[in-house]
C-alpha cells in the first residue's frame, strides 16, 4: 500500500480547504444575488383607497375619494430599491358623497374627466429612511389635466408577509401621503377669493401582491 507523505497530505488538505472555501463563497454570492432580485408587485384593486381633503371657504376641509385606480411597481424589499412604478386613477370615479358636487368636480373647472380621463403617477426614484425604519420618500411625476410635474410622497411600509387567508400570497401593505397645489396643474377654480383651497392633501392606502 502506497503511503501519503506528510508534505503531500498538507498539500492535499490545503487545496481541498481552498476549494471548499471558494465554493462556499460562490454559493453565498449567488444566494445574495438571488435575494437582491427585484420583483413585480401588483396593487390589489380590492384594497386600494385614495382619499383627499380640500379646504372649503375656510369653514371645513371637504373629504373625498377616487373609487377606481390601478397600479404596479418593481421593488426589491431586501435591498429597499425601487426600479419603476405606475398608478392610474380614473378621474370620473371622484366621490364626495354629493352628486351635484361630484358632477362639478368632473367638469372642466376641476378634473375635466371627459378630456383627461386618467390621472397618472410615474415613479422615478425611492429613498429609504435611514436605520431600521420601514419607509422613505417616493419621487415621481404626476400627470393631471395634461400637465406633468414632480411630486414626492412619504411612504410607510406597514407590513410585509404572506397573507394569512384567502390568496395567501406574499403581500406588502403600504400607506402614502403627499400635499400638492392643484393650481400648478392648471386647476385654479375657486383659488381666487379662497372659495376652494389650492392645497390638496392626498392619502393612499393599499396592499400589493408579489407577482
Amino acid at each position: 500500500m502506497q503511503r501519503i507523505r506528510p508534505g503531500h497530505s498538507r498539500f492535499f488538505f490545503h487545496n481541498t480547504f481552498s476549494y471548499c472555501l471558494f465554493m462556499l463563497t460562490l454559493m453565498l454570492l449567488t444566494t445574495v444575488h438571488a435575494m437582491a432580485e427585484p420583483s413585480d408587485w401588483e396593487i390589489d384593486p380590492e384594497h386600494f383607497s385614495i382619499a383627499f381633503a380640500v379646504e372649503h371657504v375656510g369653514f371645513q376641509h371637504q373629504l373625498g375619494m377616487f373609487l377606481e385606480a390601478s397600479g404596479h411597481f418593481r421593488y426589491d424589499p431586501q435591498a429597499r430599491q425601487l426600479s419603476g412604478g405606475r398608478v392610474e386613477v380614473q378621474a370620473a370615479s371622484v366621490f364626495s358623497n354629493h352628486q351635484r358636487r361630484d358632477d362639478h368636480l368632473r367638469s372642466g373647472e376641476f378634473l375635466d374627466a371627459a378630456n383627461h380621463p386618467v390621472i397618472v403617477f410615474e415613479a422615478t426614484g425611492y429613498t429609504p429612511r435611514s436605520g431600521d425604519s420601514d419607509g422613505g420618500t417616493l419621487a415621481g411625476n404626476l400627470t393631471l389635466l395634461g400637465n406633468t410635474h414632480p411630486v414626492e410622497l412619504d411612504i410607510t411600509l406597514n407590513k410585509h408577509a404572506d397573507y394569512p387567508f384567502g390568496h395567501r400570497r406574499e403581500t406588502m401593505g403600504i400607506s402614502a401621503r403627499t400635499t400638492l397645489l392643484r393650481s400648478n396643474w392648471g386647476m385654479d377654480y375657486g383659488v381666487a377669493g379662497n372659495l376652494v383651497g389650492d392645497e390638496v392633501a392626498l392619502r393612499f392606502e393599499f396592499e400589493a401582491l408579489k407577482q
